[in-house]
């Protein structure tokens, strides 16, 4: 049996069941497939806190605790490890077994170049890095920034399907992107029985962890900007919207603009905290809607949200804003994209009227598109494992 790490930010993210997802879909389609499967993750001493968001003691740290019910609840817990990079502290594994995973496994799929421990990340001998932030990171590294952390890879996937396009802005810097989408395993997203056809939701973070981005003369926004474009949409419309909002409370100014233009807002840490929760909340809405960040959108990268993906695989439809991946997948039925705000309402319309053909059309992408056998299979054999 061959074996795979994955690493990734999971109790860095604790309380983000959405983000859990992400990380979660990787180890559990490898597993899947009859794959030996472990996660790793690094997480520094100051990122430690407690309940009240206090730096804390490893130990004794939300983070862990976060990791270790996440771990548990998959199944995972004797094959996974949180090192606290900057205590020698760990939890799960050992450092040895670590150590001689690294030695052994024969592949390290490295979300965002999460893995940077030195004393294991060169051991592994066919390291593949997943860029899940596509413009971001790419800029960045033409920028000279080493936040993406790209070096010592084998080989560079992207969910940004467009990259290396001429029609596509962000910039490869001579390497070689393949292209990849968001895996989800269709066993753990079953269809979920018909909800509200008007009630459409996404959960969200206004702003994120990033600034904008500078490339030359032209400066690429962040979800907020295109939140914006279309904040009078609840009022335009028949549909009631509702997002599960991570948003700063120095955004009041948003905060009061959004619930006066017609918006639900939630707050995700409670509807949406851990995987469970995060999958009922998605398979109860009657559909997703939701923008991108400006920089995917403005550079047409195809970027596809994983978030999304558990819309389609619920048999949920999805109304969402298109960042070029119009040209990779079937939309109009199931999955709706748009533009304008003309387009979404148009969308959102033909969503409500015909609700029952687009929830089985949705579930159909998910099948065809986003299985992560289908999806990870590929990536196997482009990486000759």
């Amino acid at each position: 049996m061959k074996t795979v790490v994955v690493s990734g930010a999971l109790a860095n993210k604790y309380l983000n069941g959405g983000n859990a997802w992400t990380r979660l879909s990787w180890v559990l389609g490898f597993k899947q497939l009859g794959f030996d499967v472990y996660f790793i993750e690094e997480i520094d001493r100051q990122t430690c806190v407690d309940a009240d968001g206090h730096v804390t003691a490893f130990e004794n740290s939300v983070n862990v605790s976060y990791f270790k019910e996440v771990t548990e609840q998959f199944g995972l817990s004797n094959s996974a490890a949180l090192v606290c990079v900057t205590g020698n502290e760990i939890y799960g594994l050992t450092y040895a077994e670590v150590h001689e995973l690294a030695e052994a496994a024969d592949l390290l799929i490295n979300i965002g170049g999460h893995l940077t421990l030195n004393s294991a990340k060169p051991r592994f001998r066919r390291k593949v890095y997943l860029d899940d932030d596509p413009g971001f990171t790419q800029f960045w590294h033409a920028a000279g920034n080493p936040g993406p952390r790209l070096e010592n890879h084998d080989f560079y996937f992207t969910i940004g399907e467009n990259i290396g396009d001429p029609t596509c802005v962000i910039p490869t810097a001579g390497i070689s992107w393949r292209a990849t989408r968001p895996p989800v395993v269709l066993k753990q997203w079953p269809i979920s029985d018909s909800s509200d056809s008007n009630r459409f939701t996404t959960v969200a973070t206004w702003r994120g962890p990033y600034g904008p981005i500078q490339y030359g003369q032209t400066t690429f926004g962040l979800k907020v900007h295109e939140f914006r474009k279309f904040i009078d949409l609840p009022q335009l419309t028949s549909q009631s919207f509702e997002i599960a909002l991570n948003i700063h409370p120095d955004d009041a100014k948003d905060l009061d603009l959004l619930r006066g233009r017609g918006w639900q807002l939630v707050d995700p840490k409670v509807v949406a905290p851990d995987p469970i929760s995060f999958r009922y909340y998605v398979q109860s809405s009657g559909a997703e809607f939701s923008v991108a960040q400006g920089v995917y959108v403005a550079t047409q990268s195809g970027w596809f949200s994983d978030r999304t993906v558990r819309y389609l695989a619920s048999g949920r439809p999805a109304l969402v804003q298109d960042t070029g991946f119009s040209r990779k997948y079937a939309v109009g039925e199931g999955l709706v994209s748009f533009r304008t705000v003309d387009e979404a309402i148009a969308g959102a319309a033909r969503i409500s009227l015909d609700y029952d053909t687009h929830c089985r059309a949705a579930r159909a992408i998910a099948e065809e598109y986003f299985d992560s056998d289908k999806v990870l299979s590929k990536l196997i054999d482009q990486v000759d494992l």
